[in-house]
Order: C-alpha cells, then sequence, then structure tokens
C-alpha cells in the first residue's frame, strides 16, 4: 500500500495532505487525535506490507509451500486419469487385442514381402 501525500509545506515545514482535515484547520483536538490514530494505521499497514516484502525467506517458503500443493492435486488427478484408462482399458479389451492382433499380423507380412522381394 502506497501513500501519497499532497498539498504544500505547512508553516512549521511538514508536509500536509492537502484533502485532510489538518489542512483545512482542525476543529478541535478530538478531530486532531482522530487524524493521527488513522495515520498511524495507515503507516503500521505499510511497515507490514514492506516487512512481507523484505522477508526473502518466508516468500520462498510460501512459494514452494504453494508449489508443493499443486504438484499434490496434480499427482492425484494423473493417478485419477491413469485409473480411468484402466477401466477404458479393461471394457474395451476385446477391441483392443483384436486392433493388437492385427497390428502384428500387418507387420509380420510386411517383413515377408520384404524378405521375398530380396530372394
Amino acid at each position: 500500500m502506497t501513500h501519497e501525500v499532497r498539498g504544500s509545506a505547512s508553516p512549521s515545514g511538514a508536509h500536509v495532505d492537502a484533502g485532510s482535515e489538518a489542512a483545512r484547520g482542525a476543529k478541535g483536538p478530538d478531530e486532531l487525535r482522530r487524524e493521527i490514530e488513522r495515520t498511524r494505521h495507515e503507516l503500521g499497514d505499510t511497515v507490514e506490507e514492506l516487512a512481507g516484502k523484505m522477508d526473502v525467506k518466508a516468500r520462498a517458503r510460501a512459494r514452494a509451500d504453494e508449489l508443493k500443493d499443486r504438484a499434490g492435486a496434480m499427482s492425484v488427478q494423473m493417478r485419477s486419469s491413469a485409473a480411468h484408462a484402466g477401466e477404458v482399458g479393461k471394457q474395451h479389451r476385446k477391441q483392443l487385442m483384436a486392433a493388437a492382433g492385427a497390428l502384428v499380423m500387418m507387420a509380420v507380412g510386411a517383413v515377408v514381402m520384404v524378405q521375398r522381394r530380396h530372394h
């Protein structure tokens, strides 16, 4: 989260946000306290965000965990696909065996034809 400060320097030399209540002249100490508290919260959020970006080890661990999770999910999906393929194979075993047999017969026939041409 970035915070842009707009406006000009105050008479004391400090920069103030042109849109804030302080720039327009606060109506009292309670409003100033609320403005200070809001600014502290924003600053705290910014510091936390920057600290998180600077923690390279934690970011690397988080990325590694994310990749492990994705790999695990892909592994489960692949096992499921393999199981499904096995079931389809069982259901169509006769057709697969017939097709494999036909391929073997064609290959043997091709080899025999090539050998006859050379003799």
